[in-house]
């Protein structure tokens, strides 16, 4: 059975999980998130790479890379880029590649600013508020 290859991209300060604003985001450090995610991938066959940056033109790099190394599917959370940045809009476009949007807050409940999502325009499902569970239901969508 083929192996299922999937890239989680990350934007600006998902790093800081568990030390910023615990209240919204929780108490999981971003390395217990990748451990975590990296030893579900594992028991289901599926190929993870995860990659973050704060940077928005490294993101969409990532993003690139992905039609180039052949990955069957995106998971993106591009952080404060998901209400500002068409470049990743674009980059996501140009590629055509089945990608899930999520937040680990409900952004629609949040401030009025963060209600837009460019990113959700081409993706094919987003979730959100569901913490970093979030993340494993994401993965879920391409072993279904």
């Amino acid at each position: 059975m083929k192996m299922t290859k999937i890239m989680i991209i990350n934007g600006p300060n998902l790093n800081m999980l568990g030390i910023r604003e615990p209240n919204v985001y929780g108490h999981t450090t971003y390395d217990q998130l990748c451990s975590s995610l990296y030893e579900f991938a594992r028991k289901n066959n599926i190929d993870l790479t995860i990659k973050q940056s704060n940077h928005e033109g490294v993101l969409v790099d990532y993003i690139q890379s992905c039609y180039f190394d052949k990955f069957d599917g995106i998971i993106i959370n591009p952080g404060a880029y998901t209400h500002t940045s068409i470049a990743i809009l674009d980059a996501l476009t140009s590629v055509n590649i089945p990608t899930v949007e999520v937040h680990i807050s409900d952004i629609t409940k949040r401030e009025e600013f963060r209600h837009k999502s460019y990113v959700s325009l081409v993706a094919k499902k987003t979730i959100m508020g569901m913490g970093i569970d979030g993340y494993f239901i994401a993965l879920e969508e391409f072993i279904k």
